[in-house]
């Protein structure tokens, strides 16, 4: 079998009718794959999904590749596997229907071969619709690549090698490799396979072959087990990869699978243990947008997120609440992030009016086989989750859907544990008025609950009788539970369940100080995994902050148009470090230095009306405020020490305990003047670690930064633009519309700010700064040179040069 990837040569458009070509076409654009054809449609403020999807409308594309079929092609199988089509796609052969998917995360195959004509041109059409059917930024259209699989009539079929650590000794590791063959001849055939496993540099660590016969259109698959001596272990610490090479009697062709030799295992006193050893799950929830990109899930913008994320402290990502594309699994096996890959977030019940859940029944038990086949030879995956706040978990026959998708999982691969993002508040929605009075809301005028707040509601509601007696049947289905919002139950479960494992599938990052030590504390409990790692487009403003003087406050969390993001995430769209982020490295115990974060000044006596649960601080790590010198500022300072000094130019201006206002902070109140702010730690009394801020001079520049600067064929550059002063230090509180242009080798594949609300486009060459930032992203088309110029009025420019290899 051969594989040939079919990403160039699509021309996407809007639908025609069956009888469009009598009246003239629709106009169509040339697109390389992957892409979202949503991105770059006009946003709007009545769009149906409203602040859920961005306010992006609906949409419907048309997508179509032309291509020759060589005359050879008569005699082979010919598929196409389709990583990601976003939504109810179908698929069309020389205007013929070939295939379709209801989910638009799924991978699935099609088989072309009926319908081809061999030696002729012939087209593919391929066609999507989306609309108010995803609870966040969905996008719409081929979002992840397209590959043509050849196939001989006796071949392994795709996705048919899996390997399998079967278990690990001290100075040995037994694997298995199962390749699954089918039988398309009209004769018993007789092959050998043979199967040769490499280890990290290059070496033969096991070989072997067996026969193997198929009548005709019969499958099968080959089973040998190797045992590899003193073996070089996958870990997140050490994440060592292997290849498994399969080939067949006089066959020059391969099929080579990367895997890593690791097992993993759970249990509520030792937690999760990957090849033995205890590993607690620092975690990030994600998205599947990639920012300016929109849903194109491109190999490097997917690579790029779990260096980022890595970086930034988190050893984990779960999927939400969709499976990872191949790519981001691939880089989590190369980095070492272990992975929670979820398959649903709706069951049976809608959540939003056009949703999965009108599929769910009929695609179920292919969309778990698609996600398990994609993931089972990936080391990083060490978890698969069957959904996301599930409704139906509270309710006897929700358990049983429950009991039925884990079994299936299982029985797919028995190898890891399956789990469930259980909202034990949701589940028992039904009982919520009477609950809600049991938990403290005792009148009508303020108190009880709402005194709580949101994140004080999900924990007490959780945690109450009802809800331990509806979720039961369900969670005892899972091997580990995962909750959403309940920590309150962490310590309770291990009382009233010994057996159960649990994972903080889902928590509000501001009580990563509170929560940390929880898992610390109950070795039932495997990890946190906070929402979100990484902001996303959709669900606007859940993590944003309401001021008094603001014009658009909202009734509930969801903020009005041009809002474009959720503002919520360690790391913003553009892959800039929030303050929250060194916040949780230090609680995580990685970070030895304080950290500075200063809260906007111009916020400083505004009223707070609404702060959301998913919400930080407005702060900036800066100490460059022009224009409110003498005025009062609050200083945020985080540290594991007792307490912190704040310097300014040397000069101590205050002293304070850390831990009063929460766990691992304290803040001061001071006057903004410009100099060197310098926060000291210190532990009983001996310096721990310190951080200094210094204050910029007047904006003078444009620094461009990439973060490559050789770039392969269909590549991408993440290249950030700051303002700067004559010394090169970035000036936060200045902002400019910025223009990127690219001459050679590339074109801008998108821009962004981390702006939260505005209506630039993502296609647009031109985006204004935020806090004196903006990202451009250039995407390789071709060998030769890329120049990168950012301009801006009043700047000078700045400028870069890539490079495109052959």
């Amino acid at each position: 079998m051969s594989v040939i990837s079919f990403n160039d040569g699509w021309a996407c458009r809007a639908p025609q009718g069956p009888f469009a070509g009598a009246f003239g076409g629709a106009i169509a654009r040339d697109v390389r794959l992957p892409h979202d054809a949503l991105r770059d449609e006009t946003r709007q403020p009545e769009a149906p999904g409203r602040g859920a999807g961005a306010y992006f409308p609906a949409g419907a594309y048309t997508y179509v590749k032309r291509f020759e079929a060589p005359q050879d092609w008569a005699r082979l199988l010919v598929q196409l596997e389709i990583q990601g089509a976003f939504r109810r796609a179908q698929v069309f052969v020389n205007d013929e229907f070939a295939g379709n998917r209801a989910d638009g995360y799924a991978r699935f195959f099609v088989d072309l071969t009926p319908f081809l004509k061999a030696g002729q041109e012939n087209e593919l059409r391929i066609e999507v619709r989306s609309g108010e059917d995803s609870r966040w930024y969905s996008g719409a259209g081929l979002h992840r690549p397209v590959l043509l699989h050849l196939s001989e009539p006796l071949d392994v079929v795709p996705d048919g090698v899996t390997v399998e650590t079967i278990r690990i000794e001290d100075d040995l590791a037994v694997v298995e490799v199962r390749s699954h063959l089918r039988n398309a001849a009209m004769n018993t055939c007789t092959t050998r396979v043979r199967t040769v496993l490499n280890g990290p540099d290059g070496q033969v660590v096991a070989e072997g072959s067996v026969p193997l016969t198929l009548a005709p259109a019969e499958g099968a698959a080959s089973r040998q087990r190797f045992y590899v001596r003193s073996p070089s272990l996958w870990s997140p610490d050490e994440p060592i990869l292997h290849t498994a090479t399969v080939s067949l009697e006089g066959r020059e062709d391969v099929h080579v699978t990367t895997f890593g030799i690791r097992t993993v295992a759970v249990d509520p006193l030792n937690g999760l243990r990957i090849n033995g050893r205890s590993v607690l799950l620092r975690g990030a929830c994600v998205h599947h947008d990639n920012g300016p990109l929109g849903a194109a899930a491109l190999p490097r913008a997917e690579e790029r997120r779990v260096e980022l994320l890595k970086a930034a402290g988190f050893n984990a990502i779960r999927a939400a609440h969709n499976p990872l594309s191949v790519a981001m699994l691939d880089a989590c096996d190369r980095l070492g992030v272990l992975v929670m890959d979820e398959a649903f977030d709706v069951w049976t019940r809608f959540k939003t009016p056009y949703d999965y859940a009108a599929e769910f029944p009929q695609w179920w038990e292919a969309d778990l086989e698609s996600m398990v086949a994609k993931d089972r030879n990936h080391p990083s995956v060490v978890m698969y989750s069957i959904g996301n706040e599930i409704a139906e978990v509270g309710s006897p026959h929700g358990a049983r859907w429950a009991r039925r998708l884990a079994d299936h999982v299982r029985a797919l691969d028995p190898s890891r544990p399956v789990t469930n993002g259980v909202n034990a508040m949701l589940a028992v929605l039904d009982e919520l008025p009477r609950m809600a009075q049991q938990a403290g809301a005792t009148d009508s005028t303020g108190g009880g609950l709402n005194e709580l707040g949101m994140d004080g509601a999900f924990n007490a509601i959780s945690a109450l009788p009802q809800a331990t007696q509806r979720i039961e049947e369900s969670s005892a289905a899972l091997d580990v539970l995962g909750l959403n919002y309940a920590d309150s139950r962490y310590e309770m479960d291990r009382q009233l369940f010994p057996g159960r494992v649990i994972v903080g599938s889902e928590t509000f990052p501001s009580q990563i100080g509170r929560l940390w030590p929880l898992v610390l504390k109950n070795p039932n409990v495997i990890g946190d995994f906070t929402w979100t790692g990484w902001d996303y487009l959709g669900e606007v403003g859940i993590g944003s902050i309401t001021y008094e003087s603001d014009s658009d406050a909202p009734g509930g969390l969801e903020r009005e148009f041009p809002f474009l993001t959720a503002l919520t995430g360690d790391i913003d769209i553009t892959g800039w470090r929030r303050p929250i982020s060194y916040y949780r490295e230090i609680v995580f115990g990685l970070r030895t230095a304080p950290y500075i974060a200063v809260q906007r000044p111009e916020r400083h006596d505004d009223k707070v009306l609404l702060k959301s649960p998913w919400a930080w601080s407005d702060t900036v790590s800066s100490w460059t405020w022009t224009g409110h010198e003498g005025q009062p500022v609050t200083v945020e300072v985080y540290a594991d020490a007792d307490e912190v000094a704040l310097l300014l130019d040397g000069a101590e201006v205050a002293r304070r305990k850390v831990g009063i206002e929460r766990p691992c902070l304290t803040e001061f109140e001071i006057v903004y003047f410009p100099g060197e702010l310098t926060a000291v730690a210190y532990s009983d009394g001996v310096e721990t670690g310190r951080m200094m801020l210094q204050t910029a001079g007047s904006a003078t520049t444009l620094q461009a930064i990439s973060d490559r600067y050789e770039l392969a064929n269909d590549d991408l550059a993440f290249i950030s633009v700051d303002i700067c002063d004559a010394d090169g230090l970035p000036v936060s509180n200045a902002d400019a519309a910025v223009t990127i242009t690219v001459e050679g080798a590339g074109v801008l594949a998108g821009m962004c700010s981390a702006r939260p609300a505005t209506t630039e486009r993502f296609d647009g060459d031109t985006w204004r700064t935020f806090d004196g930032r903006a990202l451009a992203v250039i995407r390789s088309t071709g060998p030769g040179p890329i120049t990168v110029t950012a301009s801006a009025p009043g700047l000078a420019a700045g400028q870069l040069s890539l490079h495109v290899t052959a």
